[in-house]
């Protein structure tokens, strides 16, 4: 792609999250995202290949659907309240709508059967882009809004798409639909403390970037997109073969690693807040998504591919990508959680 293109649309992605982030008002930030779905769209579609324009496709109608139906309803809201304030929810149809339109552009359960088939269709850096940065803006105004939205229905979502993303992820053996699936439960443990803890929710979505951020470039890295490949990896590079092991392992939230945090934190607040069955419910579906979590990591770590003595050893080729990102992310997935405290204290 040419790189005044690529500038453009990048400058066009950011612009479109900072102007969600800072309206107050619901028709700016549906501008802001209707920029941010215009501006990612040829960046998906870069690859003239079938699948890409499928993906590509797929996506737009998605988005366009769940912003028409985020424009009726604040327009529902504004004529019975009489303003566009996002403060101002008092319709409860309204805000019922404008929250299913939200958990649809993030990938909610159960509204989330879109994002694995568009993201196996995506090369690995624009699907990191569709897992990242376009989940900030829609998880914006699901922060600003959350106080308008029934409890229940939250909990419901949360809940869903935790078991969901565990169960799928389960049965799969294309690396971006599991990071998909992945995606979809990180999803759920965000929405269901929303009520009770924001500083929560961004902590999550935080940590949930810094981990699969570090999983993407690791994959990018070792040119790997099915569960196959990952048994080649080793031989390519060992160091990158275990650190990307405890990267999976950090998205699954076992300690010591950066992933167990916001778990910790979340399953915590909930004992808190009086529902301890829930939180048991939360912690025993975390279990099922840190099954394809370990079978990930056997794939790489205890499977060895044939590899002949007279083949040139891959390690010692040189590669062109850039690691420093990688580098950057994986140790902030790995070595977070003994600063939990100072963490904590920066969010809240």
């Amino acid at each position: 792609m040419n790189p005044y293109v690529l500038a453009t649309l990048l400058s066009s992605l950011g612009l479109g999250t900072t102007l969600t982030f800072a309206s107050s008002h619901w028709l700016l930030a549906w501008m802001g995202l209707e920029i941010n779905t215009l501006a990612i769209v040829p960046l998906m579609a870069q690859h003239h290949h079938p699948r890409a324009v499928e993906a590509t496709t797929k996506y737009f109608l998605i988005q366009a659907t769940a912003a028409a139906v985020i424009l009726f309803a604040s327009t529902t809201n504004a004529w019975i309240t009489g303003e566009w304030n996002m403060v101002n929810m008092s319709d409860p149809v309204a805000t019922t709508m404008i929250l299913a339109a939200l958990s649809l552009k993030v990938g909610l359960a159960p509204m989330h059967f879109w994002m694995p088939e568009v993201l196996q269709g995506l090369d690995l850096l624009t699907g990191l882009i569709l897992s990242t940065w376009q989940k900030l803006a829609p998880f914006a105004l699901i922060i600003q809004t959350s106080q308008a939205f029934d409890p229940l229905l939250l909990t419901a979502l949360g809940l869903t798409s935790v078991l969901v993303g565990g169960w799928g992820g389960l049965n799969q053996t294309q690396l971006r639909k599991i990071l998909a699936y992945s995606s979809i439960a990180h999803m759920g443990w965000m929405i269901i403390i929303l009520q009770h803890a924001p500083h929560l929710t961004f902590l999550a979505l935080l940590m949930y970037i810094l981990m699969t951020s570090a999983a993407f470039l690791t994959l990018k890295l070792s040119y790997a997109t099915k569960v196959g490949a990952l048994a080649t990896t080793w031989s390519k590079s060992p160091l990158l073969t275990a650190t990307a092991a405890l990267v999976l392992l950090s998205l699954g939230g076992l300690p010591p690693l950066t992933g167990f945090m916001p778990k910790w934190f979340i399953l915590q607040e909930l004992a808190k807040q009086g529902l301890p069955l829930t939180a048991t419910v939360m912690a025993l579906a975390a279990l099922v998504s840190l099954y394809f979590y370990l079978r990930l990591c056997y794939a790489m770590t205890l499977t060895v591919s044939p590899n002949t003595a007279t083949s040139t050893t891959p390690w010692r080729t040189q590669t062109n990508q850039v690691s420093t990102p990688l580098t950057l992310f994986t140790v902030m997935a790995l070595g977070l959680l003994p600063v939990a405290p100072t963490v904590m204290a920066l969010v809240i």
